[in-house]
């Protein structure tokens, strides 16, 4: 399953929200099997002061066949950034994130690797497979909420992204 939500302003706001250095939202392809994860995750976007485009994906092999452009993801567009859990079924997030940073054209895409595990041997697999980071799920809703917001303020307003290469 794969689900879109593109944020925008809400009625009355007054302050434009930031984009891309072309006007268009960032994309930013979010790979989660728990749906309330999933949820949250993408309700703290929507409310972020950025203006995004959040793709769902529930698994790591929808994940590469999105990251592809493969089959129903034809038309998918390249993120500018990916929100990775670990623990997903029938490929790893471990496994996904080694086989971007594999691949020439998927590889200098910013991976944020977003899971409950705060196990140390995780941490370092991750970083030697070349994560961007790695953020440990708060189990506190709103401490969740404010961890995705920080996210989102450094990765999409402090840090430049790569374009395509």
């Amino acid at each position: 399953m794969v689900s879109t939500l593109v944020s925008s302003l809400r009625p009355g706001e007054k302050e434009q929200r930031m984009s891309s250095t072309h006007g268009h939202p960032i994309e930013i392809l979010l790979v989660e099997d728990n749906p309330d994860d999933a949820f949250m995750t993408m309700e703290a976007l929507r409310e972020g002061k950025v203006r995004n485009a959040v793709h769902l994906v529930e698994d790591g092999v929808e994940a590469l066949r999105f990251l592809r452009k493969q089959g129903q993801h034809s038309t998918a567009p390249r993120p500018d950034l990916i929100l990775l859990d670990l623990s997903l079924p029938r490929l790893s997030g471990l496994e996904v994130l080694e086989q971007i940073k594999q691949d020439p054209e998927l590889r200098r895409i910013p991976v944020v690797i977003m899971t409950s595990s705060t196990r140390e041997q995780d941490v370092l697999r991750a970083y030697n497979h070349y994560a961007n980071c790695y953020v440990t799920k708060p189990v506190d809703l709103d401490q969740f909420l404010g961890a995705v917001r920080k996210i989102e303020d450094f990765w999409l307003t402090i840090v430049r992204l790569p374009g395509a290469a």
